[in-house]
């Protein structure tokens, strides 16, 4: 086996038998590519079924050099599910980076916004601007209903059952779930609907999708990031934020107003429990912000 015939093998056990999303398969292919562009510029000629331990230990510490804690652990981590690959279909009978350890590094808490903040943002959309009512729905949307970008943009006409208060929604490896979605979104929705949406020249091969640009195609991830950015931008907000930053919000904001932890999960679509855990450290850090604050013996 050659390392063009391992990676596309991986690529489709990852897609048909994990169900991951193409984002996440091609992070794995760009790992597995790394290693392939040092073997090539070293001369190695050393097959994925045979590359040794120590071929794989040096790899890891030339390219350790150039990346940060969190890049190392993810290429490790990478690394680790193709091997596991070819040892679960008998290529290997081991995996050559099991005793290589990624660094430690602390879970990341999201950057959040408060409520104030999303209101400065929705507030500062132009709504003369043919565009306005749009990007006004989208930003509601992304905040009432915890999306990711990729969901946004995906997001039909036909998934929206508004009688019942619900999207439906493809998240992760084409994952369905239902989101609850409040009549305050939906009115937004409505208006873009039927003031913007139903006078474009829809391309015919979006006809089903919510969000268009003006010339009726769908929207690309890059152009919500930019819509976002230039609000930023407009209210000169201090933080770097993006269109996750809202889904953060979503989650942020339901937790620390006593919603269960286990309906945010299903809400956000995570498959863990502990994925969604990460917003209990927001909320543990307000708590001692609190206590710093308000003590009578601080």
């Amino acid at each position: 086996m050659n390392w063009t015939q391992a990676k596309t093998d991986f690529s489709t056990y990852l897609k048909i038998e994990r169900g991951l999303s193409d984002n996440t398969i091609n992070s794995y292919l760009l790992d597995v590519e790394k290693l392939i562009v040092f073997l090539k510029e070293n001369n190695n000629t050393e097959s994925p079924v045979h590359i040794s331990k120590e071929t794989i230990k040096e790899f890891v510490y030339q390219t350790a050099k150039q990346l940060n804690a969190r890049s190392q652990s993810r290429l490790i981590s990478g690394l680790k599910g193709f091997f596991n690959y070819l040892v679960f279909e008998n290529y290997r009978d081991n995996n050559p980076i099991d005793h290589i350890e990624a660094p430690k590094i602390g879970r990341k808490i999201p950057d959040t916004l408060s409520l104030n903040d999303i209101n400065k943002l929705i507030a500062a959309i132009d709504l003369s601007h043919p565009q306005g009512t749009r990007n006004k729905a989208i930003l509601e949307t992304l905040y009432g209903c915890g999306l990711r970008v990729s969901e946004l943009i995906n997001l039909k006409i036909s998934d929206l059952f508004f009688n019942e208060g619900f999207i439906k929604v493809t998240g992760k490896g084409d994952k369905q779930r239902f989101v609850p979605i409040m009549e305050h979104t939906q009115k937004y929705i409505d208006i873009y609907k039927n003031e913007i949406r139903n006078h474009l020249n829809i391309d015919p091969e979006h006809s089903d999708i919510l969000f268009l640009n003006r010339r009726g195609k769908q929207l690309t991830r890059a152009m919500i990031f930019t819509i976002i950015k230039n609000l930023a931008k407009t209210i000169n907000l201090q933080k770097t934020i993006s269109p996750h930053t809202f889904r953060h919000s979503f989650a942020t904001h339901l937790l620390e107003n006593g919603a269960d932890l286990r309906a945010i999960q299903l809400m956000l679509g995570h498959e863990s429990i502990t994925t969604t855990e990460i917003y209990t450290h927001i909320d543990r850090s307000q708590l001692t912000e609190v206590i710093n604050n308000f003590h009578p013996r601080k």
